[in-house]
């Protein structure tokens, strides 16, 4: 059975344990849900936008204690965690201001004279499943949009995310929402496969793993159901010879090490011109040994540990495997003797197709740097992965590096700003990093019914 437990990951000490869901409770959650649906569907666009202003509002006021519930859970320094927030207000403040418009009539014009138009309406109960890394981001770029079409939701979050889960749960308790439009599982995989398979629920999104993918995906079509997948990335941070040097240190170095490397899109790969390659290296390096390593809830810390020991020991057997066949370790590389699950700062140079890093997704502080002759090259690479989330480029050519997004198999292109998120723009990608898009209007368009009306006078 799923055990959902906080494990500080700092300590490595279980420190809070929660009964896991029984199937009477999940059976009731979905009868709830269902029958919230009947009413929230009818509720103006104006109410629902007021529900999701209420609880933005309840998420600003609850800040501190909210970003100290994640940095016993997951490991993430107090600043990070206090920003995740505050993109999460953004969200919820997104569909509230923005969203009866995304949902208005668009209107169309038959050829055969009658009037037409698409109606946007809600499908139904979703499930959302949600990983660990963004405990509170990655649930409101899902239940913020839906909730705003007319969906009403039930949330599975991951089984080390017990007091997060409950915390939003919470927030749309006390700012009025009705029983069953926002329900918190803590369901295990068994009991999901069930939830998606119930006629009543009629979609689900998941964010996290290929092998969680792949499976929800499987189960949904089966009976189905209409799934959105945002899964992993290794994301190319491409340096052209033209780009500013000190900014791309500083973008690489936040990119790729923020919230401990744990970021499906984080600058995975790091692709520099040859030209400029050496002293990039050179203060690449010297930026990650002044990265500020320490307990997640002391102010100045800027990387607290990994999530857990397993996520730990997955890192450390990529990094080795690299190392045995000849990879460079520039600095890094190793365990910190500390209990819990923490992991140096690390940069590797002279990977190759040969080891498992060339290929794999690295979830954990590890920068890998690759020299390329030229822009050719470094498309090649950049393309040469299973994955295509997003992708970054750096220089002070607009248009060179305008031409080069075009070229790049990704579903996200930052050029001359390192790897983000915000509440108006989409979120996805292709390949095997999944299908659908979250956030901006394209979040209000996976999981909703076009309905055709058309009149003939």
């Amino acid at each position: 059975m799923t055990q959902y437990a906080v494990t500080n990951p700092a300590t490595g000490e279980i420190e809070t344990a929660i009964p896991a869901a029984t199937d009477d409770q999940i059976r009731s959650a979905i009868e709830k849900s269902h029958r919230a649906f009947g009413d929230w569907r009818r509720q103006g666009v104006d109410e629902r936008a007021a529900l999701l202003n209420r609880v933005a509002d309840l998420y600003a006021e609850r800040r501190e204690a909210l970003a100290a519930i994640i940095a016993r859970e997951m490991g993430k320094p107090l600043i990070q965690g206090k920003g995740e927030i505050d993109i999460v207000v953004s969200i919820y403040r997104y569909y509230a201001e923005h969203g009866p418009t995304l949902l208005a009539d668009e209107p169309l014009s038959p050829a055969s004279g009658a009037s037409a138009a698409i109606r946007k309406q809600g499908l139904g109960v979703l499930l959302g499943i949600m990983p660990w890394n963004f405990p509170y981001y990655q649930v409101a770029r899902f239940a913020a949009p839906n909730l705003m079409i007319g969906n009403t939701i039930l949330l599975k979050h991951a089984p080390q995310c017990p007091e997060s889960a409950a915390a939003m749960e919470q927030i749309f308790h006390d700012a009025g929402a009705a029983e069953g439009l926002y329900v918190n599982l803590y369901a295990s995989n068994d009991q999901a496969a069930t939830i998606i398979a119930d006629p009543r629920v009629q979609g689900v999104s998941l964010t996290g793993s290929e092998r969680a993918g792949a499976a929800v995906a499987e189960i949904a079509g089966r009976h189905l159901k209409k799934v959105v997948l945002e899964l992993g990335g290794s994301d190319p941070f491409i340096v052209l010879d033209d780009a500013d040097l000190e900014q791309a240190v500083s973008q690489a170095l936040s990119g790729r090490f923020g919230n401990a490397g744990q970021a499906c899109n984080a600058a995975k790969r790091i692709l520099v011109d040859r030209r400029l390659h050496d002293d990039f290296l050179v203060d690449f390096q010297q930026a990650i040994e002044g990265i500020a390593v320490g307990a997640p809830q002391d102010e100045g810390t800027f990387m607290g540990p990994l999530s857990s020991e397993r996520a730990l020991a997955t890192l450390e057997a990529q990094v080795q495997d690299a190392v045995a066949q000849g990879a460079r370790v520039l600095t890094g590389g190793h365990r910190l003797e500390r209990p819990g699950a923490w992991y140096a700062p690390t940069l590797l140079t002279g990977v190759t197709p040969e080891m498992r890093l060339f290929h794999e997704e690295l979830f954990g502080p590890v920068a890998v740097v690759y020299p390329v002759d030229d822009e050719e090259e470094a498309v090649r690479l950049a393309n040469d992965s299973a994955y295509g989330l997003g992708a970054v480029i750096q220089s002070r050519n607009i248009e060179r590096a305008r031409r080069l997004a075009t070229r790049l198999e990704a579903g996200m292109v930052h050029i001359n700003e390192g790897p983000g998120s915000a509440a108006e723009l989409p979120f996805g990608g292709v390949k095997r990093s999944g299908f659908g898009r979250e956030l901006g209007p394209d979040g209000m368009g996976e999981f909703v019914n076009r309905k055709l009306i058309k009149v003939r006078e």
